[in-house]
């Protein structure tokens, strides 16, 4: 069996790893854009100097040898050939397989400001060369505005501010994370980000870049009329899924790659997994998907049961967080639960027994146990104790053979 894989970050890594432990012996290949693995979610560590591009692998330095995988890197593929199950690179180089998983992630996209693309210092922040672009720039600017007030954005505030860089957060939504945190919650980084110099735009986009005779943006113009002003610009506001290799008049998309529950796609032998697929782009769900593609591409049926994972987790400023299914209630008819102490904030939501949404903030003990109750929709009617003091102990037993049961 000849297996290749477009990608290396989460889901590629994932995959190829899941399958050597399921196929000792076939053939594995790895294709990337990328020249080195390494996890997104800490591009803002480089911005920041916390750590170099090594510093944010996420896999042994023998991994490839380890578990014989051959990995061609600083490879773009331009074209998938199903009907001969080829794929082509950019450098002309064809390589067959016999079942492909498609983990090539997605980009991070410019939105038609008026003035914003044709800008010089208008950034991203989706792979390394962002991060090491941005961290370059730093010695030239005293200020920065990020568009978009989501994780990617407040990741780059962070990085930045660690390095003494006045930042300006524009987001459209009336609070910043606003997919991640409910607005208590979200007031703590508003308010961290403030004290440490930041200013914050809610509810407002940005209409205009406002640019020099050299083409370099000096600020931008919001929906209100308010010019801010900026030495550079970062763009956090969007991502499209990396399918351009795909013939057009043929793919099945919704923003992007269409899977079933096996992580098969519309056509034989492939299989896509991660952000590629245009969904929620969070870790955890890249590896589940993975996984299953890796078992279905073996011949070991597996099927994604659910597509739950942690909304997300962070920690800025020495304040972690983690968000877990809804972050508010739907309707009146949920209950809603808040504990608050000093920096801890904690928030259930829940409904007939069953839990289905929690945040945790300050103190982010028992979001295990929270994550399985709102994952499994176990009933906590038995449970005679706070809410927010239920653990693991309240649900496991033990067998007559000494083995642990949910």
């Amino acid at each position: 069996m000849n297996y290749v894989i477009i990608g290396a970050s989460a889901a590629g890594i994932t995959a190829a790893k899941t399958l050597r432990k399921l196929d000792k012996y076939s053939s594995i290949t790895i294709v990337s854009k990328d020249e080195e693995v390494y996890s997104r979610c800490m591009l803002h560590l480089v911005i920041g100097g916390i750590r170099d591009t090594k510093g944010i692998s996420f896999i042994e330095d023998d991994f490839f040898s380890k578990y014989n995988i051959n990995w061609i890197k600083g490879t773009e593929v331009i074209n998938l050939n199903v009907e001969d199950k080829i794929i082509v690179t950019k450098d002309d180089k064809s390589i067959a397989y016999d079942k492909l998983l498609i983990a090539s992630g997605a980009s991070s996209t410019i939105p038609p400001i008026e003035g914003l693309r044709e800008c010089e210092n208008v950034y991203v922040l989706r792979n390394i060369e962002d991060a090491l672009q941005i961290k370059e720039s730093l010695t030239k600017i005293k200020s920065a505005i990020i568009i978009g007030g989501g994780l990617v954005a407040i990741d780059a505030a962070y990085g930045l501010i660690e390095k003494g860089i006045k930042v300006k957060i524009v987001e459209m939504a009336p609070r910043i994370l606003p997919l991640q945190l409910d607005e208590e919650s979200s007031k703590v980084y508003k308010t961290e980000i403030i004290k440490h110099g930041g200013e914050i735009y809610t509810g407002v986009g940005v209409t205009k870049a406002i640019i020099n005779e050299s083409s370099m943006v000096q600020g931008v113009e919001l929906r209100d009329g308010s010019i801010i002003n900026g030495d550079i610009v970062i763009v956090a506001a969007g991502v499209r899924a990396n399918t351009s290799f795909i013939n057009e008049d043929s793919k099945k998309m919704n923003r992007g790659i269409i899977i079933n529950s096996k992580c098969e796609t519309s056509y034989k032998d492939v299989y896509a997994a991660g952000d590629v697929i245009g969904k929620i782009g969070i870790w955890p769900l890249a590896v589940k998907q993975a996984t299953v593609a890796a078992y279905n591409m073996s011949g070991h049926e597996k099927y994604i049961d659910d597509e739950f994972g942690f909304k997300n987790s962070m920690n800025f400023f020495g304040v972690p967080s983690v968000s877990i299914g809804l972050i508010n209630a739907p309707d009146d008819s949920y209950n809603v639960d808040i504990f608050k102490r000093g920096n801890v904030y904690k928030k259930i939501i829940h409904k007939d027994d069953v839990i289905y949404g929690a945040i945790l903030q300050g103190d982010i003990s028992y979001c295990g146990v929270l994550a399985e109750l709102i994952k499994n929709k176990h009933s906590i009617q038995k449970i005679n104790k706070n809410i927010f003091d239920i653990d693991y102990s309240d649900f496991f037993n033990i067998k007559r053979d000494g083995a642990f049961s949910y």
